[in-house]
This record gives C-alpha cells, structure tokens and sequence, in this order.
C-alpha cells in the first residue's frame, strides 16, 4: 500500500508541475502514471550514485547543487517516457523544484509504512 500511495505522489507533484511550469507537458493519465514510476525507479537508482559522485560540488555549493542533480533527473525522466516532456535547463530546475515541494508537503502525512497518520 505504501508504494501505491508514493507513486500517487509522485502523480500529484508531476501534475502540479505540468500545470505551473510552461515547459513541461504530460500527455495524459497512462503517461502520468508512467512518468511518476519512472521518476521513482530513476531517484531510487540512479539519483543515489549521483549523489555520491558528485559529493565535492555538493559540498562546494553548500548544497545547492542538489537542485541540479533533481533537474537531471526530471529530465532523465522525459527522455524515458515518450508522454513527457521537459523543454530546457529552466523548466526542468523549476519543475524539481515544484515536485520537491509538493511532494514533500504530501509525504509529511505518511508513514514509514506508508499509512496516512494523523500530526
């Protein structure tokens, strides 16, 4: 239950980012659900190597850098799923940025196992 609730998530951040960032596109539904899979597969594969690699201008840029390596996932992401897409540098550090937001506002009422609990 608690990876169905993520990945919904996830569908509700992409849309808002679809709806607030003028140069990201979702096609439909099917490709929402698609994109939100994706980006989860994406930030629990390849974002943690990433991270990794790129620990000394993470630590240069206080952190900040970070926002880049969400960008590149983002547009990792609408490389993958033909029903989504980011169009620049701009919209894709927006968009994270958007998704990151939103999606940490949600998961602030889910549990670990993921269940919804009560603050």
């Amino acid at each position: 239950m608690g990876i169905v609730l993520r990945v919904i998530i996830n569908m509700a951040a992409l849309w808002v980012a679809a709806s607030l960032i003028p140069g990201i596109r979702l096609g439909g539904l099917g490709y929402t659900v698609l994109a939100a899979l994706v980006l989860g597969i994406i930030n629990a594969v390849v974002r943690p190597v990433l991270v990794v690699l790129t620990f000394p201008i993470t630590l240069l840029t206080l952190g900040l850098f970070l926002f880049v390596l969400n960008a590149f996932c983002l547009w990792l992401t609408s490389r993958l799923v033909p029903g989504f897409e980011v169009h620049g540098f701009a919209a894709a550090l927006l968009g994270a940025l958007v998704i990151s937001v939103v999606s940490w506002s949600l998961n602030a009422f889910i549990s670990d196992t993921g269940r919804l609990h009560r603050i």
